[in-house]
């Protein structure tokens, strides 16, 4: 059984964690703007040195136990089963999956279609200009 640390207990974890080991937060991503993303990811943090002034714990790049178990809600030192890491690769919900011997075929039309469009966006002329905006 993993041990928690919930919001309120951001003391007491920066006081019992240990440097060098990984500790684990959970994020809720939102189905709206990621619909083929898994709901719940987690993300790894391992606390490698302390802060000057207070001495409290903080990554590599400088964030603080405190803070993490603040913002990010329950910390847990061990990963939550049945989650995926937010540094792994999402997984693939299209094209061809598995081996790669397809071999599609492109007929006369879409080629044409492909050098219409890369003949259009390579004309500096055409193109809009660089800080507007297209609705």
């Amino acid at each position: 059984m993993s041990k928690q640390w919930s919001a309120g207990q951001a003391k007491k974890f920066a006081r019992e964690l240990k440097l060098g080991q990984s500790y684990y937060v959970v994020y809720d991503i939102s189905r709206r703007c990621s619909p083929y993303e898994d709901a719940h990811l987690y993300g790894e943090y391992v606390f490698t040195d302390r802060l000057p002034f207070t001495g409290s714990p903080c990554t590599e790049s400088g964030y603080s136990a405190v803070t993490l178990c603040q913002t990010r809600g329950p910390v847990f030192d061990a990963p939550p089963r049945g989650m995926r890491n937010i540094a792994d690769p999402s997984p693939q919900v299209a094209g061809p999956l598995g081996s790669n011997d397809y071999e599609g075929i492109l007929d006369e039309d879409e080629l044409r279609g492909l050098e219409k469009q890369a003949r259009q966006a390579s004309n500096p002329k055409t193109r809009r200009r660089p800080g507007v905006w297209r609705v």
